[in-house]
Protein backbone atom coordinates (compact mmCIF):
# COMPACT_ATOMS: atom_id res chain seq x y z
CA UNK A 1 0.00 0.00 0.00
CA UNK A 2 1.55 3.43 -1.15
CA UNK A 3 1.70 6.02 1.85
CA UNK A 4 1.99 9.19 -0.27
CA UNK A 5 0.36 10.63 -3.83
CA UNK A 6 1.53 13.57 -5.70
CA UNK A 7 -0.26 15.79 -8.04
CA UNK A 8 1.26 18.09 -10.71
CA UNK A 9 0.40 20.06 -14.19
CA UNK A 10 2.99 20.07 -16.92
CA UNK A 11 2.20 21.62 -20.01
CA UNK A 12 2.60 20.25 -23.64
CA UNK A 13 3.16 22.36 -26.56
CA UNK A 14 0.86 23.05 -29.31
CA UNK A 15 0.40 20.06 -31.68
CA UNK A 16 2.21 17.27 -29.88
CA UNK A 17 -0.48 15.51 -28.11
CA UNK A 18 -0.42 13.08 -30.57
CA UNK A 19 3.09 12.26 -30.23
CA UNK A 20 2.92 12.78 -26.44
CA UNK A 21 0.64 9.89 -26.69
CA UNK A 22 2.68 7.53 -28.72
CA UNK A 23 5.36 7.95 -26.84
CA UNK A 24 3.84 6.70 -23.01
CA UNK A 25 2.63 3.88 -24.92
CA UNK A 26 5.97 3.15 -26.03
CA UNK A 27 6.79 3.77 -22.43
CA UNK A 28 10.83 2.05 -22.14
CA UNK A 29 10.69 -1.10 -19.47
CA UNK A 30 13.69 0.57 -18.53
CA UNK A 31 11.81 3.14 -16.91
CA UNK A 32 8.71 1.32 -15.71
CA UNK A 33 11.52 -0.53 -13.27
CA UNK A 34 13.21 2.35 -12.30
CA UNK A 35 9.72 3.85 -11.40
CA UNK A 36 8.27 0.72 -9.68
CA UNK A 37 11.55 0.07 -8.14
CA UNK A 38 11.58 3.05 -6.70
CA UNK A 39 8.30 2.69 -4.51
CA UNK A 40 5.77 3.88 -7.60
CA UNK A 41 2.82 1.72 -7.32
CA UNK A 42 0.52 3.97 -9.16
CA UNK A 43 0.91 6.36 -12.26
CA UNK A 44 -1.71 8.15 -13.96
CA UNK A 45 -1.58 11.18 -16.99
CA UNK A 46 -4.93 12.61 -17.77
CA UNK A 47 -4.76 15.17 -20.79
CA UNK A 48 -6.75 18.87 -21.03
CA UNK A 49 -6.93 19.15 -24.81
CA UNK A 50 -8.43 23.01 -24.82
CA UNK A 51 -5.43 23.57 -22.84
CA UNK A 52 -2.87 21.63 -23.87
CA UNK A 53 -2.09 20.85 -19.76
CA UNK A 54 -0.92 17.44 -18.63
CA UNK A 55 -2.57 16.34 -14.63
CA UNK A 56 0.02 13.93 -13.32
CA UNK A 57 -1.14 11.69 -10.11
CA UNK A 58 0.96 9.42 -8.45
CA UNK A 59 0.85 6.95 -5.60
CA UNK A 60 4.33 6.23 -4.29
CA UNK A 61 5.86 4.50 -0.78
CA UNK A 62 9.09 6.20 -0.31
CA UNK A 63 9.82 9.52 -1.32
CA UNK A 64 13.62 9.20 -0.57
CA UNK A 65 13.91 7.11 -3.63
CA UNK A 66 11.24 9.33 -5.41
CA UNK A 67 13.55 12.46 -4.72
CA UNK A 68 16.16 10.21 -6.83
CA UNK A 69 14.55 9.58 -9.56
CA UNK A 70 15.88 13.00 -11.36
CA UNK A 71 19.62 11.83 -10.48
CA UNK A 72 19.02 8.26 -12.63
CA UNK A 73 20.40 8.09 -15.89
CA UNK A 74 17.59 6.41 -17.82
CA UNK A 75 15.06 9.33 -15.79
CA UNK A 76 17.76 11.79 -17.91
CA UNK A 77 17.29 10.42 -21.57
CA UNK A 78 13.68 9.85 -20.76
CA UNK A 79 13.39 13.81 -20.17
CA UNK A 80 15.51 14.33 -23.42
CA UNK A 81 13.33 11.97 -25.23
CA UNK A 82 10.46 14.02 -24.40
CA UNK A 83 11.73 17.57 -24.17
CA UNK A 84 10.90 18.79 -27.88
CA UNK A 85 6.92 18.13 -27.13
CA UNK A 86 6.76 20.19 -23.63
CA UNK A 87 7.99 23.21 -21.30
CA UNK A 88 10.76 21.68 -19.86
CA UNK A 89 14.15 23.24 -17.41
CA UNK A 90 17.67 23.79 -19.02
CA UNK A 91 18.15 19.90 -17.94
CA UNK A 92 14.99 18.98 -20.26
CA UNK A 93 12.90 17.83 -16.76
CA UNK A 94 9.06 19.15 -17.27
CA UNK A 95 8.38 21.77 -15.90
CA UNK A 96 6.18 20.74 -12.86
CA UNK A 97 3.79 23.06 -10.67
CA UNK A 98 2.85 20.84 -7.63
CA UNK A 99 -0.97 21.05 -6.24
CA UNK A 100 -1.94 21.05 -2.75
CA UNK A 101 -4.28 17.97 -2.04
CA UNK A 102 -7.54 20.19 -0.91
CA UNK A 103 -9.61 16.70 -0.59
CA UNK A 104 -9.53 13.43 -0.83
CA UNK A 105 -11.94 10.61 -0.26
CA UNK A 106 -10.49 7.30 -0.21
Amino acid sequence: MSGYRKCFKMKLFDGAIDEYRKRHDEIWPELVDLLKGSGVSEYSIFLDEKENTLLGILKYDNAEALDMLPQQNIMKKWWDHMHTLMETNPDHSPIETSLTEIFYLP
